[in-house]
């Protein structure tokens, strides 16, 4: 079975993120890191990889500080990458960057692509959706689980009050929650060996996607203002006078909480 996981390399979400002049996230730093649900499908390829063989390829887009990305994923065990990188790239909305990733899967064997189930950058998590509908492939989300039999793939798909089994016919493309399992470390080995595994790197030429159609100038939608988040305040004191509880209730309905 051969696999595709996408990753993106993203500002580190424990520390400060920042806009640049052009409202877009501020990827200049020192501070990026792959993204964090990003290592869980990672990790759900290559246990899939271990139990049918197959093969693992990386995809990404991004500046050429997103090597830095795939030479972790290649360390982990994966076995080839995928770097497509052009200035034009910069600024494409979700809809630019399915139509640059579908092209780069097209020139790929590919029974299955997995996915963190959203970016911890924009939170955003309609890139397996949009690939669905250029792929024509199944797009099952959300996955807690993660099966592959034969020709079937079943997830089950995390919601807030339990979960919903979903299964469809390979090929697929599946997002996948932290609870799916626990991403391995790459070891001292596979550091070594990442050194020596192939890295193709595409720009939007060799995809056959006009510049125009993507980046700022192909995006449909556009950042108009920015605000700094208001400080926290210092929330509300409930004084238990004897009707403590009362209060307690009293504010978290008007809250809405219940």
């Amino acid at each position: 079975m051969d696999i595709v996981v996408l990753v993106k390399q993203v500002p580190d979400s424990g520390l400060e993120r920042n806009l640049n002049a052009d409202k877009r996230v501020d990827r200049d730093g020192s501070n990026n890191v792959m993204g964090e649900l990003d290592e869980y499908a990672v990790e759900a390829a290559l246990q899939l990889k271990e139990k049918h063989d197959g093969s693992v390829t990386v995809l990404t887009i991004g500046p050429d500080q997103a090597t830095e990305t795939i030479r972790k994923v290649l360390a982990m065990g994966v076995d080839k990458a995928v770097h497509v990188s052009d200035e034009a790239i910069a600024g494409s909305d979700a809809l630019g960057t399915s139509s640059i990733l579908a092209a780069a899967l097209k020139r790929q064997d590919w029974d299955l692509v997995i996915a963190g189930a959203e970016s911890t950058d924009s939170g955003m998590g309609v890139m397996p959706h949009m690939l669905s509908a250029h792929t024509g492939a199944a797009a099952l989300t959300g996955a807690r689980s993660l099966e592959v039999d034969g020709q079937t793939v079943t997830v089950e798909h995390q919601r807030a009050n339990g979960y919903s089994k979903l299964e469809a016919q390979l090929p697929a493309i599946v997002s996948v929650w932290d609870t799916i399992n626990t991403p391995r470390y790459p070891s001292l080995k596979g550091i070594m060996a990442a050194k020596r595994k192939p890295i193709e790197s595409l720009s939007l030429e060799d995809l056959g996607v006009e510049a125009g159609t993507v980046g700022e100038a192909g995006a449909t939608n556009e950042v108009l203002s920015v605000e700094a988040r208001p400080e926290r305040s210092a929330g509300t004191i409930v004084t238990d006078e004897g009707e403590g509880g009362r209060a307690l209730a009293e504010f978290l309905v008007n809250e809405k909480f219940i």
